[in-house]
């Protein structure tokens, strides 16, 4: 695990303009103890406790302490056993058969088996994953000759499958209790039963969830932590204030403001990491609800984008941690990201002007052209404070936007079910491959409303489709490249989402936990080797 103050921080990414690398002998584990109660304050609340049925940034950290994937990854994504011990891959990249851990036991004392492991992708995944259509569109069928082993039959290859079985993206859930159910309305959902290290001891809606150690956990000697509390704290400086007083010990994903992080990365007591976030960049996007028409004329995009300093939100929202958006991509996803020939907007109001005027829309009665409701996620603080700035920029070239405030949930219906929104803001992940993250808001048959995190746009582009489908189950690398090089191009040209800021994720914890991070999922990971040192 890496340790930096601010200073060493701030002056890594100045002269690197990324995240900083991390030297592998930093991260060796401590000794092996155990116990302890791990308090964090997080906001927003979930709405479930299962990830596979919402991409949404409470669901995945919390998940996966209740359920375990297949798979797990080492720093660098190196793949580890988890529900899976072993596994092989044909030379066509159209099968990939998986052997299952013997004795697992879910919560309720029933056997995990194959049968859970093909429903959970078949019926789960493949259809209510706001990413898991995507990533797991080529799978076919999931053939189990025995209740050991699974085995994938895809019907093209599928590059990307094999780094999205951890339990955060891909948690395997009990068929026994969804099979003849309606999946979303299942009281699972929020009374998780799963296969992992923690039992869900209280869920009080909106205030807190408390989990226990699974005594009966497949993995001996581990959780090490006796009790994890999770308690939704929606005033920011109140979550600060809580780490700084000793009544909370860990904040994860950036659950405070950026400047908080690095001020208290300066304090003694406390240790910043960027490590754990291999599977997770994430990144600060507006979409464009292209059903207005308005903002369907791609000139008002384009004025919109010219018109919002992106730089500004980097620097003065997140703190220098993250760049200026420039792409559709990540600049973690350094295998595919360019900016080589993508279209750029650089803040401009009098383009900005110029184009709105252009696309028919004078200014009217008070200056005013027409008006705009935006939507900021509550995920955070940054997207409302973003938000603010927003509003005031697009005033400046004559439009008047609304901000509307709502809790998570209530966000998430109102952009994904009711599309009741004209500009959404908020945070989310890109995806250790784009496949994974980006293709959800780009291609077309991601637009299925009632989806959180999907193709918020309804943007509809055939040829960004072709090349997004393409590069999805591409072998040639130098040609996957190539596709991701045209789709940044293309849909930045025709830009249904504005990427804000490509963000640092960090994690700040008192000195006394241990072991928090020792793999590439980090606190989205189980947090099983975690322990308080008293």
């Amino acid at each position: 695990m890496t340790t930096m103050n601010r200073r060493s921080f701030l002056s890594t990414l100045a002269a690197a303009g990324v995240v900083p690398a991390v030297m592998a002998g930093s991260r060796r584990a401590l000794a092996q103890t155990s116990g302890g109660v791990l308090r964090t304050p997080a906001w927003p609340a979930p709405t479930f406790l299962n990830s596979a049925v919402s991409t949404g940034g409470p669901e995945s950290f919390l998940s996966p302490k209740f359920y375990d994937g297949l798979l797990g990854y080492e720093y660098g994504m190196v793949p580890k056993a988890s529900l899976a011990t072993e596994w092989s891959m044909s030379d066509d990249g159209l099968t990939v058969e998986f052997k299952l851990r013997d004795g697992v036991k879910w919560h309720d004392g029933e056997a995990f088996t194959a049968r859970d492991v093909a429903f959970t992708f078949m019926e789960v995944l493949k259809v209510h994953h706001g990413r898991g259509r995507t990533t797991f569109a080529a799978l076919e069928s999931v053939e189990t000759p025995d209740d050991l082993t699974a085995i994938f039959h895809l019907s093209r290859p599928t590059p990307a499958l094999m780094r999205a079985l951890d339990s955060r993206e891909s948690p395997i859930l009990p068929a026994h209790l969804y099979e003849g159910t309606d999946i979303m309305a299942n009281p699972v959902n929020t009374a998780p039963v799963g296969t992992g290290p923690f039992l869900l001891e209280n869920y009080e809606i909106g205030a807190n969830v408390v989990m226990v150690k699974n005594p009966d956990y497949w993995d001996e000697g581990f959780p090490r932590l006796d009790r994890l509390v999770i308690q939704y704290i929606a005033d920011p400086a109140t979550r600060v204030a809580m780490l700084e007083s000793g009544q909370a010990d860990a904040i994860f994903l950036n659950q405070i403001p950026a400047q908080e992080i690095l001020r208290l990365a300066e304090l003694p007591e406390f240790e910043m990491t960027t490590d754990g976030f291999e599977a997770m960049p994430s990144a600060q996007q507006m979409d464009f609800n292209l059903d207005n028409e308005i903002l369907a004329n791609k000139t008002v995009r384009h004025a919109i984008a010219h018109a919002i300093d992106v730089n500004w939100i980097t620097q003065n929202v997140w703190y220098g941690m993250g760049q200026p958006g420039r792409s559709p991509l990540h600049f973690d996803q350094r295998a595919y990201f360019t900016t080589e020939g993508v279209p750029s907007y650089p803040y401009d109001p009098a383009r900005a002007n110029e184009l709105l005027d252009e696309a028919g829309y004078p200014r009217g009665a008070g200056g005013m052209r027409f008006a705009l409701t935006l939507d900021p996620s509550p995920w955070g603080t940054e997207s409302i404070t973003a938000a603010s700035y927003i509003k005031e920029v697009l005033r400046q070239v004559g439009i008047d936007v609304t901000i509307r405030t709502q809790d998570f949930a209530v966000f998430v219906q109102t952009v994904y079910t009711d599309r009741t929104h004209d500009l959404a803001l908020y945070t989310a992940s890109m995806g250790v491959d784009p496949t994974i993250g980006v293709h959800r808001f780009y291609n077309s048959a991601s637009f299925l409303p009632g989806t959180g995190f999907s193709n918020g746009a309804h943007y509809v582009n055939p040829e960004v489709d072709a090349l997004l489908n393409a590069a999805s189950i591409e072998t040639d690398e130098a040609a996957r490249v190539q596709e991701y090089a045209d789709f940044q191009r293309l849909a930045y040209e025709d830009l249904p989402v504005l990427k804000v800021t490509d963000i640092s994720m960090a994690t700040i914890a008192n000195v006394r936990v241990k072991d928090h991070t020792v793999d590439a999922l980090g606190a989205l990971g189980s947090l099983k080797q975690c322990w308080i040192e008293e």
